[in-house]
């Protein structure tokens, strides 16, 4: 087996799960086991806080020169669809993405999608762009944020866009998870990646969750909740305030239909780590690919490596998204507690003297 490759620490400085020496699957991740390992993809945040009321943000997933003359193959697959996804009717019909995928709080995903076609009427090859089909994801972060404030405004979205890097990715509570909660714990936004060969050649996937669901974490195949780990007084979200959002980005040459059938693995992941899927939770994934398929076409046989990936790479963002989240109090002075890295490795039976 090859040699796994020396991952970068969290932006935040917080223990990753790998950090800990939780691994997860047998695939070797790309450098910073993040989605911005994929050649051309970007990530940009901006966080919106104001006490003690608002915790809240926008994600940006930006692939090099998406847009209307441009599209990408994309596909997605909608496991439970109490959620507010805005141009998915569009991508399912033709299988092609034409904006960055854009994620932020539930009401503000409108204002985001609005101000998403805004930049985009403003980029190189958009000027006589008539018809554009913005990406917008969201999850309800009404628990720790007031959302009927609205506080998500263009110039969020247009900093985020704007400031999209690669490199490390920044986790937890930043850009659309500020606010989220996910498992009984403060969750946020996680990014993991995996290098699987498909049909002969390595390809990298990469994907990013905005975790905000409800159900029992599981971490190892074991369940892990606040009260086990001596943490109490923690309020458990509201049906109605659930949801993931998951992003997955591939250079493996796939065409919108195989992206498809990624983006369901995807959803299908979130059980891996406990999730409820409950009638309020909102639990969509968006699979895009950076290279479209030229030639002949991986043949579908071929992709059972690529969707264990996804499952691994998914299930493991989704414990980075709890790993770098930090406690947080915010709207109704409610409070919602971080997952401490040290107390969950000794209910692990694991080395605390890892960290």
């Amino acid at each position: 087996m090859e040699p796994m490759p020396r991952v970068q620490p969290a932006a935040t400085g917080r223990p990753r799960a790998r950090d800990l020496g939780l691994v997860i699957g047998h695939f070797g991740t790309g450098p910073l086991d993040a989605i911005t390992d994929v050649p051309g993809v970007r990530v940009g945040h901006t966080t919106v806080r104001r006490d003690p009321e608002v915790r809240t943000g926008v994600t940006a997933i930006v692939p090099e020169a998406v847009g209307p003359r441009t599209p990408l193959p994309a596909g997605v697959f909608a496991g439970n669809g109490y959620g507010k996804i805005i141009g998915t009717t569009q991508l399912c019909e033709l299988g092609v993405l034409e904006t960055p995928v854009l994620l932020t709080s539930t009401l503000s995903a409108f204002r985001v999608a609005d101000a998403l076609v805004g930049w985009m009427l403003e980029r190189p090859g958009c000027e006589e762009v008539q018809s554009l089909n913005p990406v917008v994801g969201e999850c309800n972060d009404g628990l720790l944020s007031d959302i009927r404030a609205r506080p998500v405004h263009e110039e969020h979205v247009r900093a985020a866009l704007d400031g999209a890097s690669g490199g490390p990715v920044a986790e937890g509570c930043v850009g659309a998870g500020t606010g989220t909660t996910a498992l009984g714990f403060k969750a946020g936004i996680g990014t993991a990646s995996r290098t699987p060969d498909l049909g002969g050649r390595r390809v990298t996937v990469g994907v990013l969750v905005q975790a905000n669901f409800g159900g029992t974490l599981r971490v190892l195949g074991r369940a892990v909740t606040p009260r086990s780990l001596g943490l109490t007084g923690a309020p458990g979200p509201a049906a109605e305030t659930g949801s993931c959002m998951v992003v997955v980005a591939t250079d493996a040459p796939l065409d919108a239909r195989q992206l498809t059938r990624v983006a369901r693995r995807a959803v299908f992941a979130l059980a891996r780590t406990g999730a409820a899927y409950s009638h309020g939770s909102g639990d969509y994934a968006v699979a895009f690919g950076t290279r479209p398929p030229a030639g002949v076409p991986v043949a579908d046989a071929e992709l059972s490596p690529l969707f264990e990936a996804v499952l691994d790479a998914v299930e493991e963002a989704v414990l980075n998204s709890l790993l770098a989240a930090t406690t947080t109090t915010g709207f109704g002075g409610r409070t919602m507690p971080a997952l401490p890295a040290d107390r969950l490795l000794t209910a692990l039976g694991r080395d605390v003297g890892a960290m």
